[in-house]
């Protein structure tokens, strides 16, 4: 069995981004430097990548288009302990509200167990972040629910958008000024009576990620001059995929394979596929791709 990729990851606190790795129930990682050239070749076939950290027990075939990469049993047994998905309201851990912003008008407000910090934002691509309150996990929860109605903001944002925003990002003081605004909000709520007794609230601190995910460094995804943008949807035996690493947000790597052409790959599509190095002297992507928002032409596949 050949070592298979389990997506992007974000380790440390205040590291950069690292690929995970399973061969039965081992696991790696590999950190990953921006300005680096980036490559592999997919070999075979597109494997579940398990749930829960272990290996799916029949390495079942799954799609290339899949952004989950399980099969249908490993995806239930994933969603029978999620947090998102209500199945565990009796966690004694503390949780933390959050307000995330990932480009101009597009903020969401969330949860996520304290003990994991600020990993689940970065996992996200946000580019800017809050603490709002910790607490218990359904007081949270209740917060969650009162803030998305009372301030309009959703609590999921497709990655789509993220993607089609995160070129053209405005100026950090701009970014914490509508995170700021958000959270003025949420105080005046809370002087209504909206807010949980249960829960904590947290002072004002915007987090700002631009320069952990590389999108101000020159050339990343803030970076100047026009540059069309596209995004691989899936992987193909033998597909390569091949370019200069400028930064990397939430699952997604920001590749420069040249002539101002910028390309997403999210990993999520790269889970479960044997990789293997691209060889010498390979750019650009052979999967089919398409493109998303960012400066220049919007002209289909390629």
């Amino acid at each position: 069995m050949d070592w298979q990729c389990t997506g992007l990851r974000w380790p440390e606190e205040s590291g950069g981004p690292a690929l995970g790795w399973r061969k039965g129930n081992r696991t790696r990682t590999s950190a990953l430097a921006y300005g680096t050239e980036f490559g592999f070749r997919a070999s075979g076939e597109r494997r579940c990548s398990g749930a829960r950290g272990n290996a799916c027990p029949l390495a079942a075939v799954v799609p290339a288009g899949s952004t989950g990469g399980r099969c249908a049993e490993c995806g239930r047994l994933d969603r029978a302990h999620s947090v998102a998905a209500d199945t565990i309201p009796d966690d004694p851990r503390p949780y933390r509200v959050y307000l995330a912003w990932f480009g101009p008008g597009l903020v969401k407000v969330g949860i996520t167990a304290e003990e994991r910090g600020a990993a689940r934002l970065r996992e996200q691509g946000a580019v800017v972040f809050s603490w709002l309150g910790r607490g218990p996990l359904m007081a949270a929860r209740r917060a969650e629910e009162v803030l998305r109605a009372a301030l309009g903001v959703p609590d999921r944002i497709p990655y789509a958008r993220k993607r089609a925003v995160r070129t053209e990002l405005p100026d950090p003081a701009v970014r914490a000024a509508e995170v700021t605004e958000l959270y003025r909000r949420v105080v005046a709520l809370e002087g209504g009576g909206a807010w949980p007794e249960a829960l904590e609230r947290l002072p004002c601190a915007p987090v700002d990620h631009a320069g952990i995910f590389g999108l101000e460094a020159p050339g990343g995804g803030a970076g100047p001059g026009p540059r069309s943008v596209r995004a691989v949807t899936g992987l193909v035996d033998g597909g390569v995929v091949a370019g200069r690493l400028v930064a990397a947000a939430g699952p997604d790597l920001h590749l420069d394979t040249g002539a101002q052409c910028l390309l997403v790959v999210d990993t999520r599509l790269m889970t479960g596929w044997s990789l293997a190095a691209a060889g010498a002297g390979a750019a650009g992507v052979s999967p089919p791709a398409v493109a998303v928002g960012g400066g220049g032409a919007q002209d289909g596949l390629f």
